[in-house]
């Protein structure tokens, strides 16, 4: 069954059913144990003999735990160790009743197997809320009992294409969350005319209470105790009045995108395969998406299909170890920065510190619940975002920067023509931007920066890219979209951008936007000539893009203009 077809139910059941196989697997393995442990007489011929018993105790200490026995997983772990001391010096120099007393250990391991602890369930795993579904309008609450403002923020609210309903007072927020539930809700921090303080409100009332959603509170007041009540029941934002609207919407869009950010992708290592599997599901039952890799030579194959955020790998494996593998990794380029992470019934601490320092970024250590393991994963792949974030995106407006918004055009060029499929590209540009910067100042024109990016990136698909690629000026690429919906879209931008209102020290203006389409297709079924003058096309698709943005300037601005060479496309479309 797939992984992202899994339902928490059929999660619960794999997870049973795979300590169910653990437990009935392991009277075989504890006699297993005991047979090598029985026929080590303390020769270095028993060598051999002895590093198998050490691997298997060694999975052992790492399993047990997982799968409910953490007394098992405890004294194989000490069995183990006594193994590997022996291992590292001369074995006929152990003494004969050292050797005794470790086989009647071994022996006892059983004893250990009949303490069954209960696993965590998958359900107690935390998840992420549930994201708003792709191209859904958000749904906004909006509570604010000063008439004025909540028109006009509504208004601006709706021109960045969300659906807000507005409420005067508390009660009736209250009322209407018995049968909805918005995806955000904004509310005014003091309504003085009802003598209430919204976060007391929130934390009183059920119903307010278990809404379940991201809030953001408004407020005169710019007080420290005002704040900290806003933290101390979640908010995830505090803006003052008179509201700077693209700021707010900002910090909406961000806790938006971050509630829809793909499910981090991890590829495990380990030659555990019961283990492993376990692991897996507990990724998946967090919304993670999960592979697992067996056979350690098809590692650089496996991690260019799969391209993980994460590589959970164990240490300690029969053919090649962690740090080899990781060696192997690092030897490419473009994984020179994929966090790896041992994950291992190793506990020596200068064995783990030597393995960090061979490819890897982290060490957690088996047996490991899944809680723990879950928020380990989710807080290095978010990290890795982060940081790589940081490196390809502009800071302002979190759109990518100009070389990678380039590359991405060359990489759907490829694509489209691979796939026979249309692709527009779209030049915008702030007009008149120098005077808004010249009269308002540059931080204003950060806000108006910060405004366009938005609108671009809640109108735009979720296959659709953008970048910034100058100071006032971004790049759009459509994948699958012909010049006639191009046009369109961009139209629909540019309408909603000049409805905006901004704001700087009591006055308000309006910015506009010009932009220059051009479009592409590519026919495999069509002649050589033909194509090659579709190929010439794609390789011009930015500088006809830029051509027609310059003829939308000298038409006037405030428009959209489609390349020459686009328009009779559109035309037979």
């Amino acid at each position: 069954m797939a992984a992202d077809k899994l339902t928490a139910e059929a999660v619960a059941e794999q997870l049973a059913r795979l300590r169910e196989d653990y437990q009935a697997r392991l009277p075989a393995e504890l006699a297993a144990l005991t047979a090598l442990a029985a026929g080590f007489g303390g020769a270095e011929s028993d060598r051999a003999r002895l590093e198998e018993l050490h691997q298997r105790l060694h999975k052992l200490a790492g399993s047990g735990g997982t799968f409910g026995l953490a007394s098992l997983s405890a004294r194989a772990r000490a069995l183990e160790q006594q193994s590997r001391q022996w291992l590292a010096g001369t074995l006929n120099e152990v003494a004969a009743e050292a050797r005794q007393a470790f086989v009647g250990d071994v022996a006892r391991l059983g004893e250990a197997a009949s303490g069954v602890t209960d696993a965590p369930s998958p359900r107690a795993q935390a998840a992420r809320p549930a994201p708003t579904p792709p191209g859904k309008i958000a749904n906004i609450w909006l509570i604010e009992d000063d008439p004025e403002t909540a028109e006009q923020l509504v208004r601006q609210l709706e021109s960045f294409g969300y659906a807000v309903r507005h409420f005067t007072r508390v009660r009736d927020a209250e009322a209407a969350a018995q049968t909805r539930r918005p995806d955000m809700l904004i509310s005014d921090i003091m309504f003085p005319q009802e003598g209430e303080d919204a976060t007391q409100v929130l934390t009183e009332r059920p119903a307010l209470r278990m809404l379940g959603c991201p809030l953001l509170f408004i407020s005169s007041n710019d007080d420290f105790p005002s704040r900290a009540r806003a933290a101390r029941i979640g908010a995830e934002g505090y803006f003052l009045k008179p509201l700077d609207v693209p700021r707010l919407v900002n910090r909406m869009t961000q806790i938006f995108d971050q509630r829809r950010a793909p499910p981090q992708r991890v590829l495990i290592v380990d030659d555990d395969v019961p283990l492993a599997a376990h692991y897996r599901l507990a990724l998946i039952a967090a919304g993670m998406e999960a592979e697992v890799l067996h056979e350690p030579r098809n590692i650089i194959e496996t991690v260019a299909a799969v391209r993980p955020e994460l590589v959970l790998m164990d240490l300690h494996m029969p053919e090649y170890s962690g740090p080899e593998l990781a060696g192997v990794i690092r030897q490419y380029e473009r994984w020179t920065s994929l966090p790896i992470v041992y994950l291992s019934a190793e506990t020596d601490l200068d064995r783990q510190i030597e393995a960090l320092g061979q490819g890897a970024d982290d060490f957690l250590t088996k047996p490991i619940s899944d809680a723990h393991l879950v928020a380990a994963v989710r807080a290095r792949v978010d990290r890795a975002r982060q940081l790589d974030a940081q490196i390809s995106r502009d800071s302002l407006t979190g759109l990518l920067k100009h070389a990678s918004i380039k590359e991405s055009v060359e990489v759907e060029v490829a694509r489209m023509r691979r796939l026979g499929k249309p692709l527009s590209v779209a030049m915008l540009d702030i007009d008149h931007f120098k005077l808004v910067n010249d009269t308002y100042g540059h931080a204003v024109g950060d806000v108006v920066i910060s405004a366009i990016a938005m609108l671009l990136r809640q109108r735009l698909r979720q296959t659709d890219i953008v970048g910034r690629y100058g100071g006032e000026e971004f790049l759009a690429v459509l994948p699958e979209c012909d010049a006639h919906n191009a046009q369109q879209l961009l139209e629909d931008i540019r309408r909603r951008f000049a409805a905006l209102v901004f704001s700087h020290q009591g006055q308000t203006f309006s910015c506009t936007l010009s932009a220059g389409l051009a479009s592409s297709t590519y026919d495999p079924k069509a002649g050589k000539e033909e194509q090659l003058a579709q190929l010439f096309h794609d390789s011009e698709l930015l500088v006809a893009a830029d051509s027609a943005l310059y003829s939308a300037k000298n038409a006037g601005r405030n428009q959209v203009r489609m390349d020459t060479a686009s328009a009779p496309e559109t035309a037979r479309r």
